[in-house]
């Protein structure tokens, strides 16, 4: 789950991070007020959306102005009109695609005088199971970028579970980052500030971009992403709360609901299968005959006729998809309840697309026969090869 700007820099303060002071915008007519709550002499007016690139971005709506997502102000009154400009409007940046996202809110915040842009972000290694600490002194930049043109400018390591965190390891990023002076030991009341709240509140990813040093030579986090494991919200309803389900994909919020791990993709072809690596190669071998899959859809070793139908409807409701793979290997899953979900669904919903299903595994015949016996028109596959190749060949030949 990933929260807003604003909230993020909540949190920070919490444990002791420095940020500036600022003020989170729902309503046009709240924008003068709330910047008229800071000191100035300058104010930050920043679009609040799940995507990073606001200040490339750029808004659909020509009265948003040709500036991007973030905008600074000299005056109250002029803080105010560039919100009221934003919210409400569509801001398109390099992670939201071509569609963008409406702002539904802003945060308006004191300016800072910048020296310096440095990078920051905690992340949990999957190769190594542990926590990792990532520093570059190019801040300001897409971290991608850096990482693939200046590789040798980007400092990471793990910190040992087994003896924790310690002042050592906020030196070590002190030094990658070039601090000196007070700013070392700032550094080091930072990372261990940082490596509480990541491991409390259970998160995935910490990124601070910009950690800066201001022209009076101290840290402050400028900017802030973080986003928490799903699997472990139910032991933090206060970052539950923070959840922005306006942020969120409306087929991945309903998925959700019934513990499907769905995932929007830009393609044609609907998927529903059952463990994550078949999924994946459903998805790849639908690429290899020509096509491209819609979605991820993965309904789990134990998903019940209830969730399967709630799985098929959440498919039929992208009004991307031409055509749907179910693909079935029935171990804990049995085949024959992922049929029964199929043809109620159908019976639901209706079926306006082509579909193609290959069941194989645990009850396997009596899967089959329910399908065929149902009356649907549905086209059967021998193996996953003949499946995507018929699937791939229904939807290009509608």
């Amino acid at each position: 789950m990933n929260i807003h700007e604003y909230q993020a820099k909540q949190l920070l303060k919490e444990f002791g991070a420095p940020v500036s002071d600022g003020r989170v915008v729902l309503k046009a007519e709240d924008a003068k007020t709330a910047a008229g709550e800071l000191d100035g002499p300058l104010w930050v007016v920043k679009a609040q959306i799940h995507a990073g690139g606001r200040g490339k971005g750029h808004f659909v709506e020509p009265e948003a102005g040709e500036k991007g997502g973030v905008r600074l102000t000299k005056s109250v009154s002029e803080a105010a009109e560039e919100a009221q400009k934003m919210l409400g409007r569509t801001l398109v940046t390099h992670q939201t695609g071509p569609a963008g996202k409406q702002v539904n809110r802003v945060y308006i915040e004191d300016g800072s005088g910048i020296e310096t842009e440095l990078y920051l972000a905690l992340l949990v290694d999957r190769a190594s199971s542990r926590i990792s600490f990532v520093a570059s002194t190019e801040g300001g930049m897409d971290i991608e970028e850096v990482a693939a043109n200046t590789p040798e400018k980007i400092v990471s390591f793990s910190v040992d579970p087994a003896s924790g965190l310690s002042a050592f390891h906020g030196r070590r990023v002190a030094f990658a980052l070039g601090l000196e002076g007070k700013q070392v030991k700032q550094c080091v009341q930072l990372i261990a500030n940082l490596y509480r709240l990541f491991t409390e509140k259970d998160m995935e990813m910490l990124e601070i971009n910009p950690l800066i040093v201001t022209d009076s030579g101290d840290l402050k986090c400028l900017d802030a992403k973080m986003g928490f494991d799903d699997n472990a919200l139910y032991r933090h309803a206060d970052i539950l709360a923070l959840r922005d389900e306006t942020e969120e994909d409306p087929k991945e919020l309903e998925a959700s609901k019934y513990d499907l791990n769905y995932i929007t993709l830009d393609g044609e072809i609907g998927c529903m299968v059952n463990g994550a690596g078949l999924a994946m190669a459903t998805m790849d071998i639908i690429k290899l005959y020509g096509s491209e899959p819609a979605n991820f859809l993965d309904v789990g070793g134990g998903a019940t006729k209830e969730k399967v139908t709630e799985a098929f409807k959440i498919i039929t409701s992208d009004p991307n998809v031409k055509g749907i793979l179910v693909n079935i290997f029935g171990g804990i899953m049995r085949c024959d309840v992922i049929a029964e979900g199929v043809v109620a669904a159908v019976k639901e919903v209706g079926l306006k697309v082509p579909l193609v299903v290959r069941l194989e595994g645990t009850n396997v015949e009596k899967g089959k026969e329910i399908i065929n016996t149902s009356g649907l028109d549905v086209i059967a596959a021998d193996n996953l090869a003949d499946a995507a190749e018929k699937i791939v060949k229904a939807v290009k030949g509608a």
